[in-house]
């Protein structure tokens, strides 16, 4: 947007009057403008809306059209530019919904690259304030969790594709991210299951039963996976590495004998995890949220600050509330009905992700808070102090927050439940259906003797 001034004679004030005031009206004018600017949540709303509607091939117009390509396609732009990396991921899993499993990958990869991790556990304040406050400017900075949940939904593309080649090297991708989060105080070590779990499945079927086990014995460290004994005792005779597993293999009894059966996995990922939102509490709530993660000199100038009423606000970005009761899948299997099982809540395991690291967040956003307020009084003194000073310095803080509003980008197309269904199956044509949130889906598959199959259904409302 153009600011246009045309300064003029005031009949009251001094030719330097005229150069303060006009500044002061160049910096409000900024202000409102800053303020005016859409943020990512606005760019992504009519998207999300279509999701909410169950209009997947609606959602990806939106999202090509922020993209600037063609809304038929699924087309990237000549160059993705950083503040578009968000897009492109958002799109990824709209596409895994339309079952456009080839460019879903290849989104998932493009982010993946251009997308870099906030690692709480050893940036500095400063750090931590530049990226999550100035809504959309910069490369976005991703959680933990998000990198892993990128590999965890590329492994399901592959597997579907029955390219194991590709699958392996998102399972080395995500075993990458594992081994960062173990050493950087497990932040979003909770959301690592289900990539384990497919991680052990693909190595499991490529013939390495040595790694798949390692694999399934991570998976089992975050939650006991039902479905993961039988595969586990099969493996048992096949791999010299039992050490990690063997309460499993004890509580299964033998291993099952092969009898030339295949084996199916299905996948259904439905819901949406909650949006990221700006909050608004009192200077005092503020405090207690980041007690333990800000300095005693900002909490010190925070509090004389409240006492003179130069500041009752807090504003900073955090994770919406769950979205609420999702349903249960089904699965059904050549008109049977199959057992699903949950796999991950991922909603509610991001939120209680985020919320380990809140009182960072609010930490940084009480110190930046601190920074326009000083930065305002600074005006004021070099002005000379009076009634032009105190407009000034009202200008340097209002165009300091205009411009400085809490980042509310996230990946809003994360699936909020994962469940899988694993069964052995006779070799031969079998027919499939899954249903969730009043989407159904029907395959028919066929599999040969010792084979294998994947079938995943995604819904993103």
């Amino acid at each position: 947007m153009e600011i246009h001034l045309r300064p003029g004679p005031h009949p009251h004030v001094g030719s330097n009057a005229v150069g303060r005031y006009f500044l002061l009206s160049s910096l409000c004018l900024l202000a409102l403008s800053a303020a005016g600017c859409a943020s990512h949540s606005s760019h992504t709303e009519d998207a999300r809306a279509a999701l909410d509607q169950g209009n997947p091939q609606k959602a990806l117009g939106h999202l090509n059209e922020q993209l600037g390509v063609d809304p038929e396609t699924a087309d990237l732009p000549d160059k993705v530019e950083p503040n578009h990396q968000l897009f492109v991921l958002d799109r990824s899993l709209v596409l895994q919904w339309l079952d456009d499993l080839p460019n879903s990958s290849r989104d998932l990869e493009t982010a993946d690259k251009g997308i870099e991790i906030l690692d709480f556990s050893r940036s500095t304040t400063d750090d931590i304030s530049k990226f999550m406050f100035s809504d959309d400017s910069g490369p976005y900075q991703a959680p933990p969790y998000e990198k892993l949940m990128i590999n965890t939904m590329n492994m399901m593309n592959y597997l579907v594709q029955h390219n194991l080649n590709g699958a392996r090297i998102e399972a080395r991708r995500f075993e990458v991210m594992q081994k960062f989060i173990a050493d950087h105080e497990d932040q979003g070590k909770a959301l690592s299951g289900p990539g384990s779990y497919l991680a052990g499945f693909i190595f499991e079927k490529s013939g390495r039963s040595d790694e798949a086990l390692l694999y399934y014995d991570e998976a089992l460290n975050f939650a006991d996976y039902r479905s993961l004994h039988e595969p586990i005792r099969r493996l048992a005779g096949k791999s010299s590495n039992r050490a990690n597993i063997k309460a499993v293999l004890e509580a299964g009894g033998p291993a099952p004998k092969d009898d030339g059966s295949a084996e199916l996995l299905v996948i259904v990922n439905y819901g949406r995890v909650p949006a990221k939102i700006a909050r608004r509490v009192p200077i005092g709530v503020a405090l207690t949220l980041a007690a333990g993660d800000i300095s005693p000199t900002d909490q010190a100038k925070a509090n004389e600050l409240a006492g003179q009423g130069l500041v009752t606000w807090v504003n900073f970005p955090t994770l919406d509330k769950p979205r609420g009761n999702w349903g249960t899948p089904q699965f059904w299997l050549d008109g049977r009905p199959e057992h699903l099982e949950a796999i991950l809540n991922v909603d509610t395991a991001a939120v209680q992700e985020w919320e380990s690291v809140q009182g960072i967040v609010v930490g940084s956003a009480i110190t930046r808070m601190i920074t326009r307020i000083v930065a305002g009084q600074v005006a004021k003194k070099a002005s000379g102090g009076g009634a032009l000073g105190t407009l000034l310095s009202l200008g340097t803080q209002a165009t300091m927050t205009a411009t400085d509003t809490p980042d509310t980008r996230s990946w809003s197309t994360l699936p909020a439940r994962i469940a899988f269904g694993r069964v052995r199956v006779p070799a031969g044509e079998h027919r499939i259906r899954l249903q969730a949130r009043g989407r159904m889906k029907e395959q028919t598959i066929s599999l040969e003797k010792n084979s294998w199959g994947v079938v995943l259904l995604t819904v993103l409302r």
